[in-house]
C-alpha cells in the first residue's frame, strides 16, 4: 500500500482536499483508506446506544459490525500517544492508498496544504518530510521552493502527481518498527 500525509495549520483545507482525493483515486478504481488525527477528545458513539452501553459497564473494546460496515471502539484506561505507524498497522492491508490528515510531525512523505490567506507559516522549509505543496496562493509561498507547487483547486492534479510518484510511497512497516 501506498501513505501519504496532509499537513497544514487549520483552515488551510486539509480535509476538504483529502475528501476530494479519496473521491478521485476512487474514481480511477483505487481503495483508499484515510487516517485523521484528532486534537481532541471525541466520540462516534452515542448515550442509550448499545455499543455505548457496552463500553460505560467496562468493555475494553467493542466491536459492531454489519455487512455494509465494521467499526472498532477501544477505550484506553491510561492515555496513550499512538503514533501514525501503530495507526497504519491497524488499517486493512488491500487499500492501494492510505490518506493520514494531520500527524503534521510524522516520518511520513507529507504533502502541505497551505493558503495565503489563513496567514499562517509554510511547513516546508523545516520539514523535510514535506515532498510537495497544495497551495492555491502560489505566488505567495514565502521562500522560493524547488518542491512541486500543485493546484489545491484541482484535486485531479495532485492525484496525477501521486500516481505518478506511486513507488515513492510505498509502505514498509519493518522500516518502522
Amino acid at each position: 500500500m501506498n501513505v501519504i500525509g496532509f499537513a497544514g495549520f487549520s483552515g488551510a483545507g486539509k480535509t476538504t482536499l483529502v475528501e476530494q482525493i479519496v473521491a478521485e483515486l476512487r474514481l480511477r478504481g483505487q481503495r483508499v483508506s484515510v487516517i485523521k488525527h484528532a486534537h481532541h477528545s471525541f466520540d462516534i458513539d452515542h448515550p442509550g446506544k448499545d455499543t455505548y452501553r457496552h463500553r460505560e459497564a467496562g468493555a475494553f473494546e467493542v466491536v459492531v459490525a454489519s455487512d455494509k460496515r465494521l467499526a472498532l471502539i477501544r477505550e484506553f484506561e491510561v492515555p496513550q500517544k499512538l503514533s501514525v505507524h501503530h495507526l497504519l498497522s491497524e488499517v486493512f492491508d488491500g487499500v492501494d492508498w492510505v490518506l493520514v490528515e494531520g500527524f503534521k510531525d510524522s516520518d511520513l512523505f507529507k504533502i502541505e496544504v497551505w493558503r495565503a490567506q489563513a496567514q499562517k507559516p509554510c511547513r516546508y522549509e523545516v520539514d523535510p518530510f514535506i515532498v510537495a505543496i497544495a497551495t492555491n496562493s502560489a505566488p505567495d509561498l514565502p521562500t522560493p521552493t524547488a518542491l512541486p507547487v500543485l493546484d489545491l483547486d484541482r484535486p485531479a492534479v495532485v492525484v496525477d502527481w501521486m500516481l505518478g510518484q506511486a513507488d515513492r510511497f510505498h509502505y514498509n512497516p519493518e522500516k518502522h518498527l
